[in-house]
């Protein structure tokens, strides 16, 4: 009788006993490492924030489901790469020091064949990632970023910059100093209109008013200015300012915050909207839209590496194979912060800085996949 690995259509490896056993096992073990350091986290986080919690007098129900079990999404996310390495190698290093590993390739399976189950697992956690990346997190971050607004004192301070400065269109930009959200006032504002490097007019104000239903900005007084091609001044005073600009209130939040509250849709949408603008931050918004689509990849490239280095038994046992593949792991962490920060200064086409580390370490995994065990 064939072994089960054999059997079946040589397009479809099947899905036997021995891979229900390798997915379960690498789940599993996936599932326990997030479990333990999200209960590490959680209890970290909440001492941080406790005098916060107390003096703002935040309910026990807003806590626990409008702040952690939105919390808890994003932080599994954000590093499930590393929870999976860590599964893999501890897993897969246990099946070689036991030579389960050799006693499956000795009985005539090949390492390819071997990889077909994790790569199942590797898929399962990608999808569960990419669905978290692009849809759920957006969602549950909203809560979490509107919680922290409300209870955390350090966040109430930073919502908004004190000097905001956005692109409208090319060529136009608007200065708002001083915006409260609670009553939608700017204590200065003034929209300024270039032409290369020189200014040619603008706009200025104090205590502008913002009308979130008709998108317009007023305010009782404002002045123009003009400049010739001389540079001579034209300085005009007016009554009752009602103008409408292409700049909605909620851009202008730090970015950062509003990126993470936006789903696949909403900022494949916000992307179009600012390059129309000509904004400034549109490499950046192209970062986040890579990194979401890219991270999760990564899955796939982190399992190759963690089955290739530990399948081998080696002096210094499971260890070895764990601190060799933490380094590797956060190295791998380390590129993607340091490629973005390239691609957000303009050093490298926003595309490429992103996928630029899983490139470089599908290398390091092809050639760790050619040197294993076979």
């Amino acid at each position: 009788m064939e072994p089960q690995y054999k059997m079946g259509r040589s397009w479809w490896p099947g899905f036997r006993i021995l891979d229900r056993y390798i997915v379960g096992k690498f789940l599993g073990h996936y599932i326990v490492a997030i479990a333990m350091i999200i209960v590490v986290v959680v209890i970290f986080d909440y001492v941080e924030k406790i005098d916060d919690f107390t003096e703002m007098h935040a309910p026990l129900s807003a806590i626990l489901f409008d702040y952690y079990l939105n919390f808890i999404p994003f932080f599994i996310n954000q590093f499930s790469g590393l929870f999976t390495f860590i599964a893999v190698i501890f897993f897969t290093s246990k099946l070689a020091y036991q030579t389960e590993i050799v006693a499956m390739l000795s009985g005539g399976m090949s390492f390819r064949r071997l990889m077909w189950p994790y790569f199942i697992g590797a898929t399962i956690i990608a999808a569960v990632s990419m669905s978290l990346s692009l849809w759920i997190i957006p969602i549950s971050q909203r809560d979490c970023v509107a919680f922290e607004q409300k209870y955390i004192k350090r966040r109430q301070r930073e919502q908004y910059d004190r000097h905001l400065y956005r692109q409208v269109e090319p060529g136009t930009f608007a200065y708002i100093r001083g915006f409260s959200k609670h009553s939608s006032v700017a204590s200065f504002f003034a929209l300024e209109r270039y032409d290369g490097n020189a200014l040619r007019n603008s706009l200025e104000a104090s205590d502008v008013k913002f009308d979130p239903v008709s998108k317009r900005w007023t305010a009782p007084r404002y002045i123009t200015r003009s400049f010739d091609e001389n540079g001579t001044e034209t300085f005009t005073q007016h009554r009752n300012l009602d103008t409408l600009i292409n700049l909605d209130v909620v851009e202008l939040g730090r970015l950062n915050e509003l990126l993470k509250t936006m789903n696949i849709i909403e900022l494949n949408h916000f992307i179009d909207q600012q390059r129309a603008k000509g904004s400034d931050s549109i490499r950046q918004i192209e970062v986040e839209h890579h990194a979401r689509y890219a991270y999760p990849i990564g899955t796939f490239i982190l399992t190759l590496i963690g089955v290739s280095l530990s399948s081998r038994k080696v002096r210094g046992g499971t260890g070895l194979h764990i601190g060799i593949g933490i380094a590797l792991c956060f190295s791998y962490i380390m590129l993607n912060r340091v490629f973005e920060e390239f691609a957000k200064g303009g050093g490298l086409p926003t595309m490429l800085a992103v996928w630029l580390p899983n490139i470089i370490f599908l290398c390091v995994g092809i050639y760790l996949y050619r040197k294993a065990p076979k």
